[in-house]
């Protein structure tokens, strides 16, 4: 029987960590700028206006026993749809912006064991680029498949990648949104035994030009403007890159079990804030029942008593009989 093969990409980006020039790495290699006259840089910080070309140096290491050999290429950045993280393009896929400028001085490498090469590559920033970031990466893809076992097998490509946070000259857009709120209750069916909850769903998304570094704010109000909730959000992600959307969503524990209010979202960033909020109607599964029930059957007796009181001014009446025969 022939093996199905899924291929994954297993990629690692440079984080803050606390490691010498915040190298991205797997364990087995890293990738990462090579240092400046200040120093060691934690990113790809790059300026250029459109027309314009720079020369940099990116710095692949090899911490293994033996020589490794990768595919070298630049990609574009976005935010991934599950929790907004940064993630590249891989190199089967369309490359628009830095993906497309920057153009590393060797496409394949062989880094020797314990041991590290340094390559050149040039940015060109194409005549009418659109001005405000650009964010992308340099990444170095171990082009091997580690194959696994059964009927369908999970094929894995490592890649480690060092982040670039390219700015294109010109004027700079702050601009966030927030779409779709979406209030969905999970309600016990007697009222008062069990827990409810509730959980808020929406769409972040920055239609600017410029990296945004966002807070969401959360507030809901019941009825009469009661404040059911307030807080900030911490699970939204920690860069939200230009044109990008990413639908995330928040548990709200203990929501109320019978209430009727809104649910509003204040998403903002340097420069910018907007908000967005959506109604809600909490009602007891077995309230709804019986509401229901109730309503069909005062529903059904309403049509009945109806169709009684047309039937009876329909049944013609008597008339009444006078005699007009002459008496003797």
């Amino acid at each position: 029987m022939r093996k199905l093969y899924v291929l994954l990409l297993s990629l690692f980006l440079a984080t803050a960590a606390p490691v010498p020039a915040h190298a991205a790495d797997n364990g087995s290699w890293s990738v990462y700028p090579a240092a400046s006259q200040i120093g060691a840089r934690p990113y790809f910080y790059l300026s250029a206006d459109p027309g314009q070309s720079i020369d940099d140096k990116v710095v692949v290491t090899n911490k293994t026993g033996e020589p490794l050999s990768f595919r070298l290429y630049a990609a574009d950045a976005y935010n991934t749809a599950r929790d907004g993280g940064f993630a590249v393009r891989t190199v089967a896929e369309k490359q628009r912006g830095v993906g497309a400028w920057a153009k590393p001085a060797k496409s394949r490498v062989t880094v020797p064991a314990h041991g590290k090469v340094t390559v050149p590559f040039t940015l060109s920033v194409p005549e009418g680029a659109e001005p405000g970031d650009h964010p992308g990466a340099l990444v170095a893809l171990d082009e091997r498949v580690d194959k696994g076992d059964g009927t369908v097998a999970l094929g894995v490509q490592r890649a480690v990648a060092a982040r670039i946070y390219l700015r294109v000259g010109g004027p700079t857009v702050p601009a966030i949104t927030v779409e779709d709120v979406h209030v969905s209750h999970h309600q016990p069916l007697v009222p008062g035994l069990g827990d409810s909850g509730a959980t808020i769903s929406y769409t972040l998304r920055n239609t600017g030009n410029v990296t945004l570094n966002p807070k969401v704010e959360l507030r809901a109000t019941g009825l009469f403007g009661r404040t059911l909730l307030a807080r900030d959000l911490v699970r939204i992600p920690g860069e939200l890159l230009p044109g990008q959307r990413v639908r995330l969503s928040e548990p709200w524990h203990g929501a109320p079990q019978l209430d009727w209010g809104d649910v509003k979202l204040t998403a903002s960033a340097k420069d910018t804030r907007e908000s967005a909020s959506a109604g809600f109607f909490a009602l007891p599964w077995l309230v709804a029942v019986v509401l229901f029930v109730a309503g069909g059957v005062g529903g059904g007796l309403w049509v009945r008593f109806r169709l009684l009181r047309r039937r009876g001014w329909a049944r013609p009446r008597a008339e009444p009989h006078i005699d007009t025969a002459p008496r003797p």
